[in-house]
């Protein structure tokens, strides 16, 4: 038997046969209405992070061709559809509050859904133009996208990756000069 390369994805197809796959080698067509709203590169980028979801964080080593699809069309819907309506808790002085551990429920499949839906929920509270912008449970939040009952240091990658992601979203948005922001 040959090893599947380090960078390949087995894809199972309908009709029973098994394709190895680079993420190079994956091209995704859009039909409709989706080819009209999102860039060709953006569309790449995206299959890249699914690849890399079903390869690294779940340890996969075969996807059917529907999983990944199935997986695909979740992340490009989650940039183009509204995030659900929450009700962010108002504290006094200008502060909303946000809960992680909240998101990261939402967040049905882990890490891959929760960076889009953080991002919606910051963009959500800017919009109300408050002074300072509180996020709390950062840690319960992260042992559980991570699967974890004690900190480990992936808990601490992800912890950092998550505060560095919320600047990187508060520092491109126009009204980020106006607001503070508080992870814990």
């Amino acid at each position: 038997m040959i090893a599947l390369a380090l960078d390949c994805l087995v894809f199972e197809l309908a009709n029973g046969e098994r394709i190895p796959f680079s993420v190079e080698m994956i091209s995704v067509e859009l039909l409709g209405n989706a080819a009209r709203q999102f860039d060709l590169e953006f569309v790449r980028h995206a299959a890249k992070a699914v690849f890399h979801y079903f390869k690294v964080e779940l340890g996969r080593q075969a996807v059917t061709a529907g999983e990944f699809a199935g997986a695909l069309e979740k992340v490009l819907c989650g940039f183009k559809q509204p995030a659900p309506a929450s009700v962010p808790r108002a504290v006094a002085g200008g502060e909303l509050e946000s809960d992680l551990r909240r998101l990261a429920r939402e967040a049905d499949d882990g890490e891959l859904f929760f960076f889009p839906r953080l991002r919606d929920e910051l963009r959500q509270h800017l919009q109300q133009g408050p002074r300072v912008l509180r996020f709390r449970g950062l840690r319960g939040c992260v042992k559980q996208l991570v699967g974890a009952r004690r900190w480990t240091p992936r808990c601490r990658n992800l912890e950092e990756h998550i505060v560095q992601f919320l600047r990187e979203c508060l520092s491109l948005e126009a009204r980020a000069g106006e607001c503070a922001m508080v992870v814990e």
